[in-house]
């Protein structure tokens, strides 16, 4: 377990402005090694690495480090005309060093340079661990690039600059095998402060301990995330006696105050027969004592019931009980015999007819996106690289879940980028809705901007779920992307479901296993 905190959350409590608590109270430290950062969508992973990078500010408590953070987020925004010395955080220098080789040795150049003379030859050696990049890809545009080139080029860029603390936020989204491999190599070599955040299992075996959120507070623990799940379902389980035991003592507690209260009322009858035998002073004097007696029980009874529940309560607050996602898409009744779509591969046709399932596999580079684009008509949809390969919807009503969920609008709420697929569904409805999708209360009314990977999924899945007419054919790009495991499975039944048309591309190739697919089309 590493020993020197590196981070340290004193009191942390972030509150957003429309008053959701996303963090309260949090103490926790991150020592000098990898630290997995998990929790289930929505927990504020996403929200404690802002703080931590200083992009938030909390509400109350602080954070600390012992040096400058850096920091990969969940979504690479590259702005136009963005290239991989971008991406490396190396190109205002890069541009200054050119221009004094080219003879432009002025002051303001120089300053750009510093020390960093072998920026390129340092830069080169950073992308040698980028698969498909090297040293002469410094100039490429970003947009040429794919999802997990892109991914893996800013985690470089990282560990070029060298700060002492690095955050790097669901970094394994969108990589294929091989790049995945290169991250894990990055990852086992890191050197200085390292917190990963993310669900991916195979990434969460490459860290020295785990820190899960939940309910706006920190579990630390000395391990692997596998080692902490075996370490929780030991824990959990004996939480689970902890419950029934405490049952079964205020159900015994419960019975012998029932009965208590049938032999109270049964000497009061008695009592009372009794009474109209004998004195009416000696007769008051028994009722008194009766009376004392019977409160003495109803008390001590009562008093053990109560405190049998609470013990049920307490132990039942330290049980987990996950409220799962609810997901159903509606039935957009697709014949067997209506044509979908066609898929042109290398000149190879390959129609998709009734309710058909396929994925689209294949390396990152090779235009996997590209062809979602062309299949939904996407209007920045680019020539597809392979030659004599495209495809062409031949419906119009095709849901998109876009592999970045760029199609919501970061400045609108919740509600108004849901009311925008579904124009004519009351509001109370959409809540109703958003709120079987766990999105619900005060969210429905934030901007989208400050919403984690999974919340963002959801309001897209919103949308498509809400659709009207529903879509014939569903089109998505790694959905897999920012879910935790409990999510996945939720969507996975779904999808199984579903009596439309399905594409999917993802790298998760467990997640594809389980949706019954009809076919796969591999692009290379």
């Amino acid at each position: 377990m590493p020993a020197t905190p590196s981070v340290v959350l004193h009191g942390l409590t972030f509150t957003w402005p429309d008053g959701t608590v996303a963090l309260d109270h949090l103490t926790a430290a991150f020592g000098r090694g990898r630290t997995g950062l998990v929790g289930r969508n929505g927990a504020g992973k996403s929200t404690l690495v802002r703080l931590v990078t200083g992009r938030l500010q909390p509400t109350s408590g602080s954070v600390s480090t012992t040096g400058p953070v850096d920091h990969l987020p969940q979504r690479l925004h590259a702005r136009p005309g963005d290239t991989v010395a971008d991406l490396l955080g190396i190109r205002t220098t890069l541009t200054a060093l050119r221009a004094v080789l080219d003879g432009d040795a002025s002051a303001a150049h120089l300053d750009a340079v510093g020390d960093d003379w072998d920026v390129e030859e340092r830069a080169a050696a950073a992308l040698a661990d980028v698969p498909g990049l090297d040293g002469n890809d410094l100039d490429r545009p970003v947009t040429t690039l794919a999802g997990g080139q892109a991914v893996l080029a800013a985690v470089a860029g990282i560990r070029l600059r060298g700060r002492p603390i690095a955050l790097l936020d669901e970094p394994t989204n969108n990589l294929d095998r091989r790049a995945r491999a290169a991250l894990l190599d990055l990852v086992d070599g890191w050197r200085g402060t390292l917190v990963v955040v993310g669900h991916d299992r195979e990434l969460l075996e490459h860290v020295d301990e785990t820190v899960e959120l939940r309910s706006g507070s920190a579990t630390v623990f000395g391990g692997t995330f596998s080692a902490y799940e075996e370490h929780l379902a030991v824990q959990q389980a004996a939480v689970a006696r902890e419950v029934r035991v405490a049952e079964q003592r205020h159900r015994a507690e419960k019975r012998q105050r029932i009965e208590a209260e049938t032999t109270i009322a049964r000497r009061a009858r008695a009592g009372e027969k009794a009474g109209r035998s004998m004195p009416k002073i000696l007769a008051n004097e028994q009722r008194k004592k009766a009376q004392e007696t019977a409160g003495r029980l109803r008390t001590a009874h009562g008093s053990a019931e109560a405190r049998a529940l609470s013990a049920v309560r307490d132990a039942e607050l330290r049980l987990r009980d996950d409220e799962p996602l609810h997901v159903a898409l509606p039935d957009p009744d697709v014949p067997a015999s209506r044509r979908i779509a066609t898929i042109t591969v290398r000149g190879r046709d390959i129609v998709v007819q009734g309710p058909e399932r396929l994925a689209v596999t294949g390396d990152n580079g090779v235009g996997k996106t590209t062809l979602l684009d062309q299949l939904v008509g996407s209007p920045t949809a680019r020539d597809h690289p392979v030659p004599d390969t495209a495809a062409v919807p031949h419906v119009d009503r095709i849901g998109y879940l876009a592999q970045r969920r760029d199609g919501l609008d970061d400045d609108a709420t919740v509600l108004e980028n849901v009311r925008r697929d579904a124009p004519h569904v009351p509001d109370g409805e959409l809540r109703n809705r958003l709120a079987r999708l766990l999105v619900r209360g005060d969210t429905v009314d934030r901007p989208v901007r400050s919403l984690s990977g999974g919340e963002r999924f959801r309001v897209a899945l919103a949308a498509l779920v809400l659709a009207d007419p529903p879509p014939q054919l569903l089109v998505l790009d790694e959905p897999t992307n920012d879910l935790d495991l409990t999510s996945v499975d939720q969507l996975v039944a779904a999808l199984r479901a579903y009596r439309g048309a399905l594409v999917v591309t993802s790298h998760d190739e467990t997640f594809l296993e389980r949706l019954d697919l009809t076919g796969r089309i591999a692009l290379r």
